[in-house]
């Protein structure tokens, strides 16, 4: 279980690290792109799904990944349109459950035995 703990916890840290990564990314693009044209950056930067045709196996793996761990705390941000909140709760939960409790129970178990 302690292995599977760190397994888990590892996962949503590198989806939500890449979500992290893409955003700022998508962010610096347009704001360039916004300087560049003299416009002022009239609406916010909703670029989670920008680039998503150059991912790689990897990359979709551990989103996937991420996602199927996540999905018990759906109901926690169903209400949010801010996908950093969304992708921050989701980060928060699942270390919450799986590093903190799953932890906890892997050495509760192991100290019974």
């Amino acid at each position: 279980m302690g292995l599977g703990s760190i397994v888990a916890c590892t996962i949503v840290v590198a989806a939500f690290a890449l979500f992290a990564i893409n955003q700022t990314g998508a962010a610096s693009t347009k704001q360039q792109q916004s300087l560049a044209s003299g416009t002022a950056l009239a609406t916010p930067v909703q670029g989670a799904n920008a680039g998503s045709a150059h991912k790689g196996p990897v990359r979709n793996a551990i989103e996937e990944a991420s996602e199927w761990l996540t999905s018990p705390f759906a109901g926690v941000t169903s209400g949010s349109h801010s996908e950093w909140a969304i992708h921050a709760v989701d980060l928060l939960l699942a270390l919450l459950v799986y590093g903190f409790c799953v932890g906890f129970l892997a050495r509760t178990l192991r100290v019974r035995m």
